[in-house]
């Protein structure tokens, strides 16, 4: 199992993720589950894959192991800017509090016209049945 600061901990999905970050941390399900607030059991089904803890829950386990609850839920894929994306953030960050508020306003209306091109699209495949 590779630990979580390895590229593949990105791709794995929930239960292995959890268990890597555990074993990771040389916790036991049943030290884990202390920390949770949860019992054993439960921590043996979120990595067998058995049950979905809830958010609140969620939130604990990451606390308990010290990663943020983006690491531990989501693959990279599905989470944060690609490397280009981040460069730009970065240089965008360094910006006076004037360009950036413009960057942002040109930002949310790119988005807005992407979400409402997606809405025409699929309101047009579903005249076109």
């Amino acid at each position: 199992m590779q630990p979580f600061n390895q590229s593949g901990f990105w791709h794995m999905e929930f239960p292995e993720r959890l268990t890597a970050l555990r074993k990771e941390r040389s916790l036991t399900q049943q030290a884990l589950a202390d920390l949770v607030g949860v019992h054993v059991l439960q921590i043996r089904r979120y990595e067998g894959g058995n049950s979905q803890p809830s958010l609140d829950v969620v939130k604990h386990l990451a606390q308990a192991l010290r990663v943020s609850a983006d690491a531990l839920v989501f693959d990279a894929a599905e989470r944060g800017p690609d490397d280009d994306m981040k460069f730009q953030f970065e240089a965008v960050a360094r910006m006076p509090k004037k360009e950036r508020e413009a960057i942002r306003t040109m930002l949310e209306a790119m988005i807005v016209k992407n979400q409402v091109a997606g809405v025409l699209e699929g309101v047009a495949k579903v005249a076109n049945r």
